[in-house]
């Protein structure tokens, strides 16, 4: 869910929910927006409105599948493994936004249907074949959105210990000197005699 904050006075706040996060709406309205404009530029520049009924709402159907396929994917890997009460409610949860996300896919694939049917086109082609086309693009982008989000994924592993930077490195030999040491001593031969005995010396011999 998400929410619109609206401060209405020093000590009052608004606060105003939406199904939804805004990112997902805004992409939702971007796809809208492609379709609007390629609807529009074949509408003005062919004058043939199948062809720009169909393109448009083609386009709308492959953005907003492929969204809809990355968030599928994005919610049956973040599904939560809970018993009791509180899995329950987690599945309600994601099966209700599962519904709403294929009500939108049907819905929209249904509308584009119907426009394109309804249009003073006929024959075996406008009639038959354009208007599943929409909704055949639409599965397909579903299914590229999902791929592409497990492609994703699986480039960016999670599980990976962190890199140390430069400065833990230094910092991890700059210890005390017999730490330094023993780490020269495990890398290399040493250079001094292994031997620590000072030589002897008498009275006699000054």
């Amino acid at each position: 869910m998400g929410q619109i904050v609206k401060k209405v006075s020093e000590n009052r706040t608004r606060y105003v929910w939406y199904p939804g996060e805004k990112k997902e709406w805004i992409r939702a309205a971007w796809a809208l927006a492609v379709g609007a404009a390629a609807y529009g530029a074949l509408a003005l520049g062919t004058h043939r409105t199948l062809l720009a009924v169909t393109t448009g709402t083609s386009l709308t159907a492959a953005l907003a599948g492929f969204n809809l396929g990355r968030r599928d994917f994005r919610t049956t890997r973040d599904f939560p493994e809970l018993g009791g009460r509180a899995g329950r409610r987690a599945a309600a949860e994601h099966a209700g936004r599962a519904v709403w996300r294929g009500l939108v896919s049907g819905i929209g694939g249904a509308v584009a249907a119907l426009l394109i049917a309804n249009l003073a086109a006929e024959g075996f082609v406008a009639d038959w074949v354009l208007p599943v086309v929409p909704a055949v693009v639409g599965a397909l982008a579903h299914q590229g959105g999902m791929l592409y989000e497990r492609l994703g994924r699986a480039g960016k592993p999670a599980d990976l210990p962190p890199v140390p930077s430069a400065q833990a490195r230094t910092r991890e030999w700059s210890g005390s000197y017999g730490d330094s040491a023993t780490t020269v001593a495990d890398t290399q031969p040493p250079k001094t005699p292994t031997s620590t005995t000072q030589p002897d010396s008498t009275s006699d011999g000054r």
